[in-house]
């Protein structure tokens, strides 16, 4: 089965809460909510693929902070280990250019989405920092 390494950035605002984006119908498990970011390219850390992807799909430059998450779900077709760090928008204003909808939430009401079962261990972290 193929194994891909994906990024995701769990952006932070001035009031703490998380950027969720919602996947639009052209992309694989659509209308579930995830993390953006994106594939790791040969030669790339992570850091350098979650500021290059967010500034493709989001349109700004973030910084990445720290390690969130680091976990593999396997899907029927592909397993996607995808590794989550804390991270805050640095310069720009995100648009969802290639998801459905962007919003932002508290910590404390992610669990209100569906998300993509890949983005799940990254919300159990972040429930374990909260409380």
């Amino acid at each position: 089965m193929k194994k891909v390494d994906v990024v995701g950035a769990v952006i932070l605002n001035e009031k703490n809460e998380v950027l969720c984006a919602l996947r639009s119908q052209k992309m694989s498990l659509p209308g579930l909510w995830e993390f953006p970011g994106g594939k790791i390219e040969e030669n790339e850390t992570p850091e350098t693929c979650l500021i290059r992807e967010i500034k493709e799909e989001l349109n700004c430059t973030i910084e990445v902070g720290e390690l969130v998450a680091d976990a593999t779900h396997e899907y029927p077709t592909i397993i996607v280990r995808l590794i989550t760090y804390l991270s805050r928008v640095v310069e720009g204003t995100p648009t969802a250019n290639e998801h459905e909808k962007l919003i932002w939430l508290p910590m404390n009401s992610l669990h209100t989405l569906e998300w993509a079962p890949a983005d799940l261990p990254t919300i159990e972290a972040l429930k374990r920092t909260i409380l």
